[in-house]
């Protein structure tokens, strides 16, 4: 879901003492910031019920602003903006996305200076991600993939599909697959995630000596978002998985209803056309 369909919650000018710089005197004397947030999230059943725990408590959030500002020091305003809409996105359940501006007033640079500002967008995606095993233990391998995905703090693994056996794609003279696929909430963007799956596989043992050869774990990004994405490191969504059984038919057990942003078909229209 975009951003722009969520409602806004708007906290406006909070004042925060923190020591935030890079010059030594900032670190340790401290100085005011002014902080702007756009809080998305929907607030359609808070409204209907005056039940404050089903939208976001804004003064919580000003708290909770409040106090990482002044329990942390960071050279940059980049890093305290990046590194607190991360923690705000984290610590707020039903906090979808958010705009973050950090003013620093009176910046020290020597000349008359109202005010400099970093701004920031931040939030969750929806990344499909397939995966496959087909030497050793393949189960093991899996499970064990699917842990140290569980383990990172900026994805939550929602849904695991069942797993299901199949015969190898491309190059068929090796062992079946054990295949299956994840539905996972996100802050990492694209790339990001390809890195971290990357490394997911490495501890695996993954090796890559033959193009669609045997592997100990596979981890492939399928969908992420609504995104088109190609080149030279990452194509989304995946190249040819609308020929592929082993990817729809698992995809198709978390989500039959989504929709290929380039061809237009749901994954379940497109597993009906591929086995016919």
């Amino acid at each position: 879901m975009e951003k722009e369909a969520w409602d806004k919650i708007h906290i406006k000018n909070l004042e925060v003492f923190g020591k935030h710089g890079v010059f030594p005197e900032e670190n340790k004397l401290g100085q005011k910031f002014l902080v702007n947030a756009v809080l998305y999230t929907s607030t359609r059943e808070a409204g209907r019920t005056d039940d404050l725990t089903k939208s976001i408590h804004y003064g919580e959030v000003s708290h909770f602003i409040t106090k990482y500002m002044m329990e942390h020091t960071f050279q940059l305003i980049e890093t305290v903006a990046e590194q607190l809409a991360k923690a705000l996105l984290l610590q707020f359940e039903h906090l979808k996305w958010i705009d973050l501006e950090i003013q620093k007033p009176w910046a020290p640079i020597g000349l008359p200076l109202e005010s400099v500002s970093v701004e920031i967008s931040r939030g969750w995606h929806q990344a499909f991600i397939a995966t496959g095993s087909n030497l050793g233990d393949r189960g093991e391998y899996i499970s064990k993939g699917i842990e140290a995905l569980k383990a990172c703090e900026d994805c939550v693994v929602e849904k695991e599909s069942e797993l299901i056996v199949t015969a190898p794609y491309g190059v068929t003279d090796q062992p079946d697959f054990l295949n299956g696929m994840l539905q996972v909430r996100t802050l990492f963007r694209p790339l990001e995630l390809l890195n971290k799956l990357n490394e997911i596989e490495a501890e695996a043992k993954r090796e890559r000596n033959i193009h669609w050869g045997p592997r100990t774990l596979d981890m492939d990004i399928i969908f992420y978002d609504d995104l088109v994405l190609d080149t030279p490191k990452l194509t989304i969504p995946h190249a040819d998985m609308q020929n592929r059984k082993f990817v729809l038919e698992p995809l198709a057990e978390l989500a039959p209803w989504y929709r290929h942003p380039i061809l237009g078909k749901t994954v379940k229209k497109l597993l009906e056309e591929l086995v016919q």
